[in-house]
């Protein structure tokens, strides 16, 4: 099966575009004044000692030597005394989970970009922490991305489902509306293996629409070479750089990876390629610390860092931070350094693939420390460690500073509103005790965060609830839709068929009554999001194997339903169930005794979960 036989229509979602918007610009009741630090902006000039900064409502509106800056009456004072001021860092690739904000808040990170797949949560979550409402940094979302393996192929899936793989031009384009029109930041190509046609028109509609554009372009059908001609924002992985700096490219078939590719480096080759590279403005973000495991010098270190931060972790992190996480972040550091030959050349290959980046970021390159984190690795700790493993290849701490400020920041076209300490920009900033330009693991000691223009309270909550708990492993507005799709022909064949045979229920006739219940299965939900506080509203469920005494249950709790087939339940939820912003589950309970094949053999009477997304308002 393919993943597109069955997208649900674009008019279905494009009608959220407009609450889906962005929008910058809270206001905070007393200023906020940071006097007396160093101030590196971000801008890669000298630092500047002794620095006043006042922010009003989310912005700088005054900066300037701390002798000649007038401080409004009843500011909140920040002393950074000996101190260094910095802008608030980005971890410009994440696979983002929702135990991550506090972390990252507490490590100077109040920018993020994950990879493309939150699927329809993502905007909400992002603009809860925008409102204010979720404790975390900035989440930029790809929504989801184009790529050749995609998620599920039961054409159950939504159009938005991470990620989507387009069989035409035209479907290219519906696709990045799509995203467009569910609130993506930013258009994500996973991989380069589709038609050079499909990346040339999702090229052309973001930008239409505005919207920067990330490529893995590994190829062969779409390579460095191709995403700097088109434009491309980022390079995740500094995807595909290897085959084309090697002087053994690579034939069908050849299953060298990166490092074996590097090992062979050309400094001609890639010294055309930077130049190629830094003429386009796309940025490199190499993962090392995700794509290169075992192989940086500082690498066993990492481990025991992750293990102390554990050990000395806070225990109301601990109350929520999950355990099988906890364990597999610590798990990589258990298989130790591999020996011999093929070690050593894949060791020479990335020390190689450090220098071809330290010759990129010098030639005037934008180099991003994006540290790739996921569910087997420590945030914010991670990001440190990818920083380490720069200065290991000779980056400066200056040009780290500027990729994990300014240089992400461009890559969603936010560097005027973000990135750097200036007057007019959001204020997110980050003040450290030692000065990171002297070492750049100094930006561990943070002493104070600042965040869209409130002072953050460092430390933990041991009862941190997001309300969208957004994981990498997909979040679906209809959960478990494999088992639907392998259910289906058991319903409706099969095994004494659906009710002894009888084929679907179709509008206007009675619903079937059986003593013996089958097992109800959902496979839509519209619509799939609403805002908190909205009047009594209806949704539709569509599936099979609702009865006339299925239950229809919203949280937990049972509400009214209007059946209008078998297959559909038009379910009217009560304004006072809608109050409180989630993502809340909706179920369909069928009674007891269970058919013994269409019922026990599948389930338990109640059906696989659909989720309505309750968005906090604007």
């Amino acid at each position: 099966m393919t993943t597109t036989k069955k997208l649900l229509p674009i008019a279905l979602i494009a009608g959220f575009a407009a609450t889906l918007q962005v929008s910058y610009g809270q206001t905070n009741s007393a200023a906020v004044a940071i006097v007396g630090g160093t101030l590196i902006d971000g801008n890669g000039g000298e630092p500047v000692d002794n620095t006043a900064i006042v922010i009003e409502g989310n912005r700088i509106v005054t900066l300037g030597d701390a002798d000649d800056v007038e401080i409004p009456e009843g500011a909140e004072l920040i002393d950074a005394s000996g101190r260094f001021v910095l802008p608030g860092l980005w971890d410009a690739m994440v696979s983002y989970q929702w135990f991550y904000g506090e972390i990252m808040l507490n490590h100077g990170i109040t920018s993020t970009i994950d990879v493309g797949i939150a699927g329809e949560v993502g905007a909400a979550y992002r603009d809860g922490v925008l409102a204010g409402r979720i404790r975390g940094p900035r989440a930029f979302t790809g929504i989801s991305r184009l790529t050749t393996r995609p998620a599920g192929g039961t054409g159950l899936e939504t159009i938005l489902t991470p990620g989507r793989t387009p069989a035409s031009v035209e479907e290219t384009r519906q696709l990045v509306r799509a995203f467009a029109a569910g609130g993506a930041d930013i258009i994500m190509f996973q991989d380069g293996t589709l038609p050079l046609e499909i990346y040339e028109a999702g090229f052309d509609e973001a930008r239409r629409l505005g919207l920067p554009v990330s490529t893995r372009a590994y190829g062969p059908t779409f390579g460095p070479r191709d995403a700097a001609r088109l434009g491309s924002n980022m390079l995740p992985h500094s995807a595909g750089i290897g085959r084309l700096v090697t002087d053994n490219p690579p034939e069908p078939g050849d299953n060298r990876n990166e490092a074996d590719l590097f090992a062979e480096m050309d400094r001609r080759k890639a010294e055309e390629l930077i130049e190629v590279l830094v003429e386009s403005g796309i940025a490199l973000d190499p993962t090392y610390r995700n794509s290169w495991l075992r192989y940086p010098a500082d690498w066993y270190a990492f481990g025991e860092d992750d293990r102390n931060f554990f050990d000395a972790a806070d225990p109301n992190l601990l109350a929520y931070y999950p355990r099988e996480r906890m364990e597999a972040a610590l798990q990589q550091y258990r298989a130790p350094r591999p020996t011999g030959p093929v070690w050593e050349r894949r060791l020479s290959g990335y020390r190689n693939s450090l220098q071809f980046h330290k010759m990129f970021v010098d030639a005037g390159g934008r180099l991003i420390p994006g540290s790739d984190s996921n569910p087997v690795k420590v945030p914010g700790r991670n990001l440190i460690h990818e920083m380490m493993i720069f200065a290991e290849g000779g980056v400066t701490p200056m040009q780290i500073i500027q990729g994990a400020t300014l240089w992400s920041a461009e890559i969603l076209d936010m560097d005027d509103e973000l990135g750097t300490v200036e007057e007019g920009k959001i204020a997110d900033l980050v003040i450290v005790d030692q000065n990171p330009l002297d070492d750049i693991e100094n930006l561990r000691g943070v002493h104070a965060v600042v965040f869209d223009g409130r002072r953050v309270e460092l430390g933990y909550t041991a009862g941190y609830d997001p309300v969208f708990r957004v994981e990498s492993e997909l979040n679906p507005p209809v959960s478990a839709v494999l088992w639907v799709d392998a259910f289906r022909p058991v319903a409706f064949g099969g095994r004494g068929g659906r009710f002894n045979g009888r084929p679907p229920v179709g509008p206007g006739e009675a619903l079937p009554n059986p003593v013996e219940s089958p097992q109800p299965a959902i496979e839509t939900i519209l619509p799939v999001e609403v805002v908190a506080g909205s009047p009594t509203t209806t949704i539709t469920l569509t599936g099979f194997n609702f009865v006339q005494r299925s239950k229809v249950l919203f949280r937990g709790i049972p509400v009214p339903h209007e059946a209008i087939s078998g297959s559909e339940l038009r379910v009217t939820l009560d304004a006072r169930l809608l109050r409180e912003a989630g993502w809340h589950d909706i179920v369909v309970e069928n009674p007891w005794p269970l058919h013994p094949e269409i019922g026990r053999e599948w389930g338990n009477g109640t059906s696989n979960q659909a989720h309505l997304i309750v968005r906090f308002p604007r």
